[in-house]
């Protein structure tokens, strides 16, 4: 089933900063997910006591929420940006119409606003 038809003469237009963006996507996701994920493994091997005090475990978890909302920020960014190439890409490409429906059409198109405006116009003029 061919769910949207090309339309004939319809054009591309040339691609531009969207693709370059779209193939650098998934290896932005990857660094930005990793690069916060470096500061609790850092803080886990700078700190090594074996009974660690309670103002250092308090400190290892905010490190832990701040690395966590960086990562959920960043794959919101991501996302954004994706959503945003995509449809950036759908639109310079070609045109498509999904259903053909005819527009039924009385003898003279508009004849209501025609009669309309020129009836207007014969009290402008008899004024």
């Amino acid at each position: 089933m061919n769910w949207l038809k090309k339309l004939p003469g319809s054009q591309r237009s040339p691609h531009g900063l969207e693709w370059a963006l779209w193939k650098k996507l998934p290896r932005i996701l990857v660094l930005g997910t990793l690069l916060p994920a470096l500061g609790p493994l850092a803080a886990r091997l700078w700190w090594t006591d074996d009974p660690l005090p309670a103002a250092t475990l308090r400190l290892m978890t905010r490190i832990d929420f701040f690395a966590i909302s960086l990562v959920v920020l960043h794959w919101t960014l991501v996302l954004t940006l994706a959503i945003g190439c995509a449809i950036i890409i759908v639109m310079k490409g070609p045109a498509y119409v999904a259903d053909a429906y005819e527009v039924p059409h009385r003898e003279q198109p508009g004849g209501e606003l025609a009669d309309g405006a020129a009836r207007e116009g014969e009290r402008d003029t008899a004024r």
